[in-house]
C-alpha cells in the first residue's frame, strides 16, 4: 500500500516555462467547480475525468529532472483536491523546490473557508506563489505573466501569511511597474 494518497489529474507537462518562473513540471489536477467561461482548461472541469496516479510517481517523474526550479499545481482547481496534495506539496519542499499554485478561489475566500476545511490553509502554508481568483473573459490579457486575466493576481503566499493580508509578489508589482497601461484588478 502507499504511503500518499493517489491524485486524480488530467495530465503533468514535465517542462513549462509559462506555468511560474524558471523551468517547472505542470501537475494539472482534475475537476474545477469555477467553470469560468472561457477557461483554456475546460476538459479538466469534470471530477470524473482525467486519471489517477500515484504521487510517488510524480515524485520520480521530479527527480529523474535536474533543470527543474520548481513544481506548479494547476489544473482544475487544485485546491478541490487540497487534503491529496499536501503530501507532495511537503516533498517538493523537502526537495528545497518551489511551488506555485493556481486557484480559481481568490485568497481571501480561501482563508474564509479555512477553519471548515482546514485542509485548504495547509496548502497554502507550502507554497510559494498563489495565482488566484477565476478567469474573466473581459478581463483577458495575453500580455501579463502567467495568468490569463488581469484580475488574477500573483501573491507572495509566505509574506500574505506573515502579515494576515494579500502581499503581490514581486513579479506582479514589477509588471505592475512596467505596464502602468493594463488595468490590474
Amino acid at each position: 500500500m502507499d504511503e500518499y494518497p493517489r491524485l486524480r489529474i488530467a495530465g503533468i507537462e514535465p517542462e513549462s516555462f509559462v506555468d511560474g518562473p524558471g523551468i517547472r513540471m505542470t501537475i494539472f489536477t482534475q475537476g474545477c467547480h469555477h467553470n469560468c467561461p472561457g477557461c483554456q482548461n475546460p476538459q479538466t472541469h469534470d471530477f470524473n475525468g482525467g486519471h489517477f496516479i500515484d504521487i510517488d510517481e510524480i515524485l520520480e517523474m521530479i527527480e529523474e529532472n535536474p533543470l527543474l526550479d520548481g513544481i506548479t499545481f494547476s489544473g482544475g482547481d487544485p485546491m478541490d483536491q487540497a487534503a491529496a496534495l499536501i503530501p507532495l506539496a511537503r516533498e517538493i519542499k523537502e526537495r528545497g523546490m518551489n511551488l506555485v499554485i493556481f486557484t480559481g478561489y481568490t485568497y481571501e475566500r480561501l482563508m474564509e473557508l479555512s477553519p471548515k476545511q482546514p485542509e485548504l490553509f495547509e496548502l497554502l502554508t507550502f507554497a510559494d506563489i498563489l495565482i488566484d481568483g477565476p478567469f474573466i473573459m473581459a478581463k483577458k490579457s495575453l500580455e501579463i505573466k502567467f495568468r490569463g486575466s488581469t484580475n488574477q493576481r500573483i501573491i507572495d503566499v509566505q509574506q500574505s501569511l506573515v502579515e494576515g493580508h494579500v502581499v503581490l509578489h514581486q513579479i506582479q508589482l514589477d509588471e505592475m511597474k512596467a505596464r502602468p497601461d493594463l488595468a490590474f484588478a
